[in-house]
């Protein structure tokens, strides 16, 4: 029942552009009958707005998960055109219920309604709350993600010596195997159609990472109460970096990446490649949810990782996720690039110069856009006080902006920080526990 005082308004702020009259019947004093000549939401993720002057429809189609408060909408008029309601630029309607926007044109009053809608996907909804980053495949890499390294990622023993359900989700991820990049920036080599194969190779060996937990999460049933869900797995698609020549063939031909043809192959190859691997792995306690894109902004792939994704959701039904970096390029495209979910990174923890108003800032901008935040630390949590600070005032900025109660979380970890924290000193298994709790308390 809707009660007057909790109804949701949105500001429409109608921005009159006046341009140059685009008239549709022939001849100079013809009647006016293309009335609005674009409308473009400017504060919040949208699929798509659509202007229908003969309907005299306004159609908003917003991002899923995005408020329907206080929504802004750039109206471009014909010239010739005025605003009869709202009469001011700036002005509040309540779209719990279609309203009405009035315009005069040719002598006479024209209303449009404003509609406006959420997106919908086909798309499995598989539910996910706590993504642990799991780093591996370079030679830079020393930890073995065996089955006794997963546990403290899987189960937490509690104050009450209870053990219960950590992290729903695991995503494993390499940027460059130490001579081979897997996205632009991170070495000078790009990584080849045998680099990207050996990935999911090596998170596929017996006794490692996925196959490592899959086993722990089987052993692990013996001491939590109760039976989770599958946990899921998410498995990073390497960028097809641009204009390389030498990634190898599909089907007897090159792959040339200077053409966003070849890239969208390569990464329709990979993804077949992977669900494949992963069908014949007969995992037990995990399942794959979706792929995850390396690149953490647009600038390189924005031409090309729409299709890539609606690759994903109509052939296997999976999801798309995404982790650009604070205000990276395109961060605030995540919806019309394809993704279903982007964790926004605030960068709050490496640098000691940056404020702690950053934390509030990013859950600012991740909230307006409809966006799941991204918790980072290292190993510098472990080993120095003013790391570990920066940790806590994550978690503490989180606990208030309420994040863990509204959002999704991705977890960056350096390499295996979280291990460490649970292993270490007092003060480590302090801070280790205080998330661990909040964690455990999303899934128990």
């Amino acid at each position: 029942m809707l009660m007057e005082n909790k109804m949701l308004y949105f500001r429409i702020i109608l921005s009159m552009l006046f341009v140059g009259n685009s008239i549709a019947c022939s001849g100079e004093n013809a009647p006016l009958t293309e009335f609005i000549i674009n409308a473009e939401v400017t504060n919040r993720q949208v699929v798509n707005v659509k202007v229908d002057n003969t309907a005299r429809l306004i159609d908003v189609e917003l991002a899923p998960n995005q408020s329907r408060n206080d929504v802004e909408i750039s109206l471009t008029l014909n010239k010739g055109v005025s605003m009869v309601s709202p009469a001011t630029t700036k002005s509040a309607f309540n779209l719990l219920m279609p309203a009405d926007v009035v315009v005069a044109a040719n002598g006479k009053n024209v209303t449009f309604t404003v509609n406006a809608t959420s997106a919908t996907t086909d798309v499995p909804p598989d539910k996910l709350s706590d993504i642990a980053l799991i780093y591996d495949g370079g030679a830079h890499r020393t930890v073995v993600w065996n089955e006794a390294h997963f546990e403290p990622y899987v189960f937490y023993k509690n104050d009450n010596n209870q053990y219960q359900w950590l992290f729903d989700a695991f995503l494993f991820l390499e940027i460059h195997d130490g001579t081979h990049s897997f996205a632009t920036g991170y070495q000078p080599t790009p990584a080849r159609k045998i680099e990207w194969t050996g990935l999911i190779d090596g998170y596929l060996t017996k006794g490692k990472d996925i196959m490592a937990l899959d086993d722990c999460i089987d052993n692990a049933k013996r001491l939590c109460s109760g039976t989770p869900p599958k946990r899921k797995i998410i498995i990073s698609l390497p960028e097809p970096i641009k204009n390389q020549k030498d990634w190898g063939e599909i089907n007897g031909k090159a792959m040339d990446f200077s053409s966003d043809a070849d890239r969208i192959a390569a990464c329709q190859w990979y993804i077949d490649y992977v669900t494949e691997q992963i069908r014949k792995a007969g995992l037990r306690n995990i399942e794959l949810t979706g792929f995850y894109w390396l690149a953490e902004e647009a600038t390189n792939t924005r031409t090309m990782v729409k299709t890539v994704a609606d690759y994903i959701h109509n052939k296997y039904k999976l999801k798309f996720y995404w982790i650009p970096y604070f205000k990276s390029d395109g961060y605030g495209e995540w919806v019309s690039l394809g993704f279903d979910e982007a964790f926004l990174q605030p960068n709050y923890f490496f640098n000691l110069t940056v404020p702690l108003s950053r934390i509030d800032e990013a859950c600012s901008l991740a909230q307006e856009r409809g966006m799941s935040m991204e918790m980072e630390f290292d190993e510098r949590a472990v080993n120095d006080d003013a790391f570990a600070q920066r940790m806590h005032e994550y978690i503490d900025g989180y606990v208030t902006r309420g994040v863990f109660t509204k959002q999704d979380v991705a977890y960056y970890q350096g390499g295996d920080a979280w291990y460490k924290l649970s292993k270490g000193n007092e003060n480590n298994i302090a801070l280790y526990s205080k998330l661990a709790a909040i964690i455990a308390g999303r899934h128990n």
